[in-house]
């Protein structure tokens, strides 16, 4: 049953390449590995492009483990072009896992889900961003560093002022453990434009 609600997941969000691309949960670069990096808590900071009308992208996070989840909550900063109305932004998402690396299966995979609120100039918008995460942590021999890349294939309904209609994307990235407590997070969107992100982590 998971293989084939993980499949379908995938199918979804790989087709929805072909329309407007929005990320994740403020709308930003800014996606998810399958694994999480810490065991109780993370703080993390994210600067990004988020492509055409914004010219650069402040972004914080929090998140906690709870039993088979993590969440986090998170605040954003996005500098618009041409001297209109900039945007604020307020989420929650959570992660949960679907599956882990096998034999028979050689990714993790997990579940993603959020809520995201857009505010510009009186007007707001609202995200509800659902995807499946899928990748593999690679460690170097003998380091401690490792490399997690992975695709987030992403579908968000959508509504309120600043929206027309649902947002698809598909995220690429690598989150780059360089220590038991720090990471390096790069992102990156595919679809009608290019945005890309980078971010740190701290978590224990």
């Amino acid at each position: 049953m998971r293989r084939e609600l993980l499949m379908v997941l995938v199918g979804a969000g790989l087709a929805s390449t072909a329309g407007t691309l929005a990320a994740q949960t403020l709308g930003t670069p800014v996606f998810m590995a399958p694994t999480r990096a810490f065991q109780k808590n993370e703080l993390g900071g994210y600067l990004s492009d988020p492509g055409e009308g914004v010219s650069i992208a402040f972004e914080g996070e929090y998140r906690r483990f709870h039993k088979t989840f993590d969440w986090g909550f998170q605040g954003g900063y996005m500098d618009t072009d041409g001297g209109g109305d900039n945007i604020g932004a307020l989420g929650i998402d959570a992660r949960a896992v679907l599956a882990k690396h096998s034999e028979d299966f050689p990714l993790d995979a997990a579940v993603t889900g959020g809520f995201g609120v857009l505010f510009s100039g009186g007007d707001v918008g609202f995200l509800i961003p659902l995807g499946v995460s899928l990748g593999r942590q690679v460690l170097l021999e003998e380091s401690n560093i490792s490399f997690t890349p992975y695709v987030h294939p992403v579908i968000a309904p959508a509504f309120g002022d600043l929206f027309d209609d649902a947002q698809f994307g598909l995220g690429l990235g690598v989150d780059i453990t360089l220590t038991k407590t720090f990471d390096v997070r790069v992102s990156g969107a595919v679809g009608d434009y290019e945005g890309v992100g980078i971010g740190v982590a701290w978590h224990k």
